[in-house]
């Protein structure tokens, strides 16, 4: 079984401004470090389908999903808050990029694929159950780890997220529901100036200092993450992949490198081996500055695929 790569056209034509650094250009960088390291071709390609309404609103208030839609203009933008903006394109664009996690949870609990990486946008770990943030309108983790729940029967999702950022809108979500464990690692404080202290023993938050590296990053994931992950023995694993904490992603201010990225994939892979028939279903968040994206996102793919210096195979 392989590792499906998951994408949409629709989700290169969401803009916010020639100026905004979360651009189409991130899709792109991030396929044409695959295609220049040799192993795009040894991924499964699927094409996003668009997340209904229904799926939405397993996350999301009815009212906010159909404010969301209302909203969608005809031309020119509007804003949703003040980084936030939809074109004519937008919806379409975050139909598909939560369509597209919801089907990486289909196909690895179907054992189509083994698991996958969802090169999506816009992002999704700050929207809330009535609110756009952050360059987020729904939060595609979210939904895809609420259907996981929901159509798939499973009793225990986790949630890895690495971003720079906090996933506000995906705390808030699974704040109340033990069936999710949300584990993350973010610069703090730093917008949005939340997560410190979870309240509950299914939210693992490990705030890191400003310029914090690789070392630090790995013993959170080691001193907090792994035994928290053991112990709560996922059936699935969705990984918020923000890649913003890299060394020369500006908007960042930690330091991590390619390395560690493919280190905490390799971590995820080894839980999910233990407890989840390896089902791991990853989807795009941050990551601006463009050539550390691809390189990073690549490291993590590459892990994703045990690629193990071989083309012709994935172990």
């Amino acid at each position: 079984m392989y590792t499906a790569y998951i994408t949409h056209p629709a989700c290169l034509r969401h803009e916010m401004g020639a100026m905004h650094p979360e651009s189409p250009q991130r899709i792109h960088a991030i396929r044409d470090q695959l295609i220049a390291s040799g192993l795009f071709d040894f991924l499964s390609p699927f094409e996003a389908p668009r997340a209904s309404k229904a799926l939405l609103t397993l996350v999301h208030s009815a009212t906010y999903v159909k404010t969301i839609f209302d909203q969608s203009p005809h031309s020119g933008m509007v804003a949703l808050d003040g980084d936030t903006l939809m074109n004519p394109h937008s919806l379409g664009a975050a139909l598909h990029a939560s369509g597209a996690v919801v089907l990486g949870v289909d196909l690895v609990m179907s054992n189509r694929i083994k698991n996958a990486f969802c090169n999506i946008r816009p992002p999704g770990h700050h929207a809330g159950r009535a609110s756009a943030a952050g360059f987020c309108i729904f939060n595609n983790v979210a939904i895809a780890a609420a259907h996981a729940l929901e159509h798939h029967g499973l009793q225990r999702v986790a949630i890895a997220d690495f971003d720079v950022h906090h996933g506000n809108g995906t705390e808030e979500i699974f704040h109340d529901d033990p069936r999710v464990m949300l584990c993350s690692t973010f610069r703090h404080p730093y917008y949005p100036y939340s997560g410190a202290s979870s309240g509950n023993d299914h939210i693992i938050n490990v705030p890191l200092a400003e310029g914090s590296a690789g070392d630090i990053f790995r013993a959170a994931v080691t001193n907090h993450w792994l035994p928290a992950l053991t112990d709560f023995r996922p059936q699935l694993i969705l990984v918020s992949a923000g890649f913003d904490a890299h060394r020369e992603d500006d908007m960042g201010g930690l330091a991590l490198q390619e390395s560690d990225y493919f280190w905490v994939t390799e971590k995820l892979n080894e839980i999910a081996s233990q407890y989840a028939n390896d089902r791991i279903v990853s989807a795009l968040e941050g990551g601006y500055a463009l050539s550390a994206l691809g390189r990073s996102a690549v490291a993590h793919i590459r892990s994703l695929m045990r690629y193990d210096g071989n083309c012709d195979k994935q172990t």
